[in-house]
């Protein structure tokens, strides 16, 4: 997972108060020369560390509950690059404006923490733990979902850590650290009988003290009348640097050897995940399986349906006893249609509905054909199964099957909140610009599923992205979609037909020529949609002025609300070259450092955070 100050010049990574300012000595000690580093005492937290009169200053920046980040005082920012940005215009509170970034040698990477070393294998044994995901479904999950349990993964860490003593009491505590060496500052930690409280024992001229480590209201952990911490780790750290409190300073580990031998492989005690049967397991009496309850508030989060917690993440036919039966014609006697109509068009309508498979009921959305259509939507609609029925993944509509009965049937998983753009017109004050761009970068996983796959929508608008939930986006609607051959990087439309010309690249416009990077011409178009929360693109342009417009070089304003790097990205979509254009590997990659910059774990916790001082690290 990307730090998000990861892309910074002058982003240090894990480095101490003392390091910060040898690097800012170096480099010349001019007012307004600054670095970033990591905070040691704030989950997901820096330290701005800035020169002026000849004297370092220290500041904390801390992520809020909204995702934002802020100095003790300041203003909120979307990112660090952010707030850097804004200190470098307005000094708001700081002796001095931002001048002069120290930036990092040549090649030099930013430092990483101990934390970081552990959190990506961390996370996936979470995902793997809590959904029993594997494969592609796995991959997915880790990538999409890795800023909702970051912190639930970090609040674990130390159990993999070698100082870390689970089972131990006080007198064996005292046995260990007085065995071998018995070096000043030689410690270790254990958890105490009180439940939420730990012991740190460190050893110091011949004696044992014990120091106790509470957890207040907050989740902080901190030694009495000490600085607090978000995690216990780094607590740990942070007393390596500093007595604060402390006889003397953390030195040397008193290692925990069955905890050492297995840190690298052995999964920690996880945080439990309440979930209902997963779709393979038994099903209630009337063949429904509920949908479970997301993270507890105990955890951080208030109850929230994650896309994996849904019944359409994995295949319908991830079970091999299912898999058996797959087929792209179905049987009518096991399809129940309901009378609710979710939605209706040209073709026909769209109903709700039930598919009876082997060993399971699922709810399917059923696009029906009208009787009257001709043979030509027929064959439209066999194209569109077939093309579906080759595809498999969470962030994709999937096809059950066709049925052949009263009327030509497409069976597909369902998506029961509806097209993107009416469900964000309806529910602007609801969902907040994280929310958005959360849902987009799942789009980007799915459009990058396709690349991969030498597939090309050709329809990707807001309306074609359908959501399962407020949190679960799924890509829909592959009635324009062209499987490429292996070494063909597009391929040549031979009519032009009804076509999305407002979502369209000038390249399709004028030649039909379409790929996956016309599709990432779309994408931008999706996103300006999801970012003005459902407005119609180009406003009242008719298709022969959007075509003017574009060749004129204009491209659509930056949405009130949408924030500057994804606009940036919206631009790089819209490069009238195709080649230059990025690929969904890279659309992807940026969407998710933005993302996981502005997803905050704590978001949705109802206590508001302790205030910290302004100038401690």
């Amino acid at each position: 997972m990307p730090d998000a100050a990861a892309h910074l010049p002058f982003f240090y990574g894990s480095i101490s108060r003392a390091e910060a300012e040898e690097h800012l000595k170096l480099a010349g000690m001019a007012d307004g020369l600054f670095l970033l580093r990591q905070c040691l005492r704030s989950l997901g937290g820096y330290v701005l560390s800035l020169v002026y009169d000849l004297r370092f200053h220290h500041y904390p920046i801390e992520r809020q509950l909204n995702g934002t980040y802020a100095i003790a005082g300041g203003k909120p920012h979307c990112g660090p690059a952010e707030l850097c940005e804004f200190y470098s215009k307005d000094a708001d509170g700081l002796p001095c404006p931002l001048r002069k970034p120290c930036n990092r040698p040549s090649g030099m990477e930013p430092q990483p923490g101990v934390f970081d070393s552990l959190r990506n294998s961390m996370v996936r044994d979470y995902v793997r733990q809590t959904w029993k995901l594997e494969g592609d479904a796995l991959e997915q999950a880790v990538i999409s979902q890795a800023p909702q349990v970051e912190k639930l993964i970090a609040t674990t860490a130390h159990e993999r850590m070698p100082w870390y003593h689970s089972s131990i009491s006080r007198e064996e505590a005292e046995h260990k650290l007085y065995s071998g060496s018995q070096h000043d500052g030689k410690f270790l930690l254990r958890p105490r009988k009180e439940q939420g409280t730990y012991a740190l024992s460190l050893i110091y001229g011949k004696t044992v003290y014990h120091y106790l480590i509470n957890q207040d209201k907050s989740g902080k952990y901190c030694i009495p009348e000490g600085t607090k911490f978000d995690t216990l780790w780094q607590l740990v750290e942070y007393l390596k640097l500093k007595a604060d409190g402390l006889i003397y300073c953390l030195k040397e580990i008193c290692p925990n050897a069955s905890a050492s031998i297995a840190a690298v492989t052995a999964a920690p005690t996880l945080p439990v995940h309440p979930s209902t049967p997963r779709r393979n397991d038994t099903l209630n009496s009337d063949g429904y399986t509920p949908e479970p309850a997301c993270l507890s508030k105990s955890q951080g989060e208030k109850s929230r349906v994650l896309p994996m917690d849904t019944s359409v993440y994995e295949s319908p036919y991830s079970d091999p006893e299912e898999l058996k039966d797959k087929k792209l014609f179905l049987k009518r006697e096991n399809l129940m249609i309901d009378e609710v109509e979710l939605g209706s068009g040209n073709f026909g309508c769209v109903r709700k509905g039930v598919y009876k498979m082997r060993k399971k009921q699922i709810d399917v959305a059923i696009k029906v054909l009208k009787s009257t259509n001709e043979k030509a939507e027929k064959e439209e609609m066999m194209k569109e199964a077939q093309i579906m029925h080759q595809l498999d993944n969470p962030y994709i509509v999937r096809i059950i099957g066709v049925c052949k009965a009263e009327a030509l049937m497409l069976v597909m998983e369902m998506a029961i909140a509806g097209p993107l753009n009416k469900f964000l017109a309806a529910k602007k004050e609801e969902v907040p610009v994280s929310n958005v761009v959360e849902l987009m970068h799942q789009v980007a996983m799915g459009m990058k599923y396709l690349e991969e796959k030498n597939f090309v929508h050709r329809d990707l608008a807001a309306r074609n992205v359908l959501l399962v939930n407020q949190h679960y986006a799924k890509i829909s609607d592959f009635g324009l979609s062209k499987a490429l051959g292996a070494d063909d990087s597009y391929y040549t439309a031979r009519s032009a037909g009804k076509w999305p010309l407002k979502w369209y690249a000038p390249e399709c416009i004028n030649y039909r020529k379409f790929s996956s990077r016309s599709d990432v011409w779309s994408y931008g178009v999706t996103m300006w949609e999801a970012l003005t929360y459902g407005q119609k693109p180009y406003k009242k342009m008719k298709g022969p002025e959007v075509i003017k417009f574009i060749e004129e070089g204009k491209r659509m304003d930056c949405p009130p609300e949408c924030p500057p790097d994804i606009y940036t990205l919206m631009r790089d979509c819209w490069i009238y070259k195709w080649e230059d254009r990025p690929s969904f590997s890279d659309v992807e990659q940026r969407v998710r450092i933005y993302y996981y910059s502005l997803a905050s774990k704590a978001e949705e916790v109802s206590e508001a955070p302790q205030a910290e001082e302004a100038t401690s690290t």
